[in-house]
């Protein structure tokens, strides 16, 4: 393959895009999200007698379903759409193509700007989770371990940005318990996170922990998604963070229709 023409965005018109008025609904989803995390556990609470290996089963099973869904929001973000769209194209694509750009940006982010998109897109789940029974009769086990699984999930994902963040930091920069917890990949390490950010960024997706980077890349996971969504939609993947010429040239392809009229009218 012949070497990329990478064409990204100007990092410094990506960086306006986040606009005050967008800050407030940050700090509003924060509050909403805290206090959802809080009734979550209250609810779950009473039960830490009675079903304590449950509890802790469903909590590590959150925390490794939120290294998916943090793999997958990213690839998705990364992928399909730009920052211009309505709506997720200011407040989720836009950070993603910035951090392409400028991956240090994220790091001079205060807490609200890091973690007030994920609060907000993570409100409707958190709020889902408090509407599943802990009390019907002979299902006690199976609804609270869907209860703490999703609570925990949720909340993980919420951290997400912050670790991603972390893994972003200078040697200096990182006090010595995030240094433990990243080097016992605990949470996402740097070295670990840096075969994100070779070009063409098309791969290792999940920042929690990044555990499941390697058996989603092994088994193509990300790449059978774009095939597919190419051959229903005939969207070229990565179109808008690279640009067409170099999307074209890493993408798994199948040539339909759609995928022509794209290619010959840039």
């Amino acid at each position: 393959m012949s070497q990329l023409e990478i064409q990204q965005h100007d990092a410094k018109k990506l960086a306006a895009g986040y606009k005050k008025s967008f800050r407030l609904v940050e700090i509003l989803a924060i509050v909403t999200f805290w206090s959802l995390c809080l009734a979550i556990a209250v609810k779950a609470f009473p039960f830490h007698h009675t079903h304590p290996w449950l509890l802790v089963a469903a909590l590590v099973s959150g925390f490794i379903f939120a290294d998916f869904v943090s793999g997958f929001v990213h690839w998705m973000a990364d992928t399909w759409g730009s920052a211009d769209m309505p709506v997720l194209g200011k407040s989720l694509v836009r950070p993603f193509r910035e951090h392409h750009v400028d991956q240090k940006a994220m790091t001079h982010h205060d807490y609200i700007e890091t973690n007030g998109a994920n609060c907000l897109v993570s409100l409707p789940v958190a709020a889902g989770v408090l509407f599943i029974p802990l009390n019907i009769e002979g299902w006690v086990s199976f609804s609270l371990y869907s209860f703490v699984t999703l609570g925990s999930m949720v909340f993980f994902v919420m951290w997400t940005n912050q670790i991603h963040k972390w893994s972003h930091l200078t040697e200096e920069q990182t006090p010595m318990v995030l240094k433990v917890l990243q080097k016992l990949h605990i949470i996402l390490p740097p070295g670990h996170h840096q075969l994100h950010h070779s070009s063409p960024y098309d791969t290792y997706y999940c920042i929690t922990t990044g555990w499941l980077n390697w058996p989603l890349a092994k088994i193509g996971f990300y790449r059978h998604a774009e095939r597919f969504i190419t051959a229903m939609f005939g969207l070229i993947p990565r179109r808008d963070d690279i640009g067409l010429k170099a999307a074209l040239q890493i993408a798994p392809l199948v040539i339909t229709e759609k995928t022509t009229a794209l290619t010959q009218n840039p």
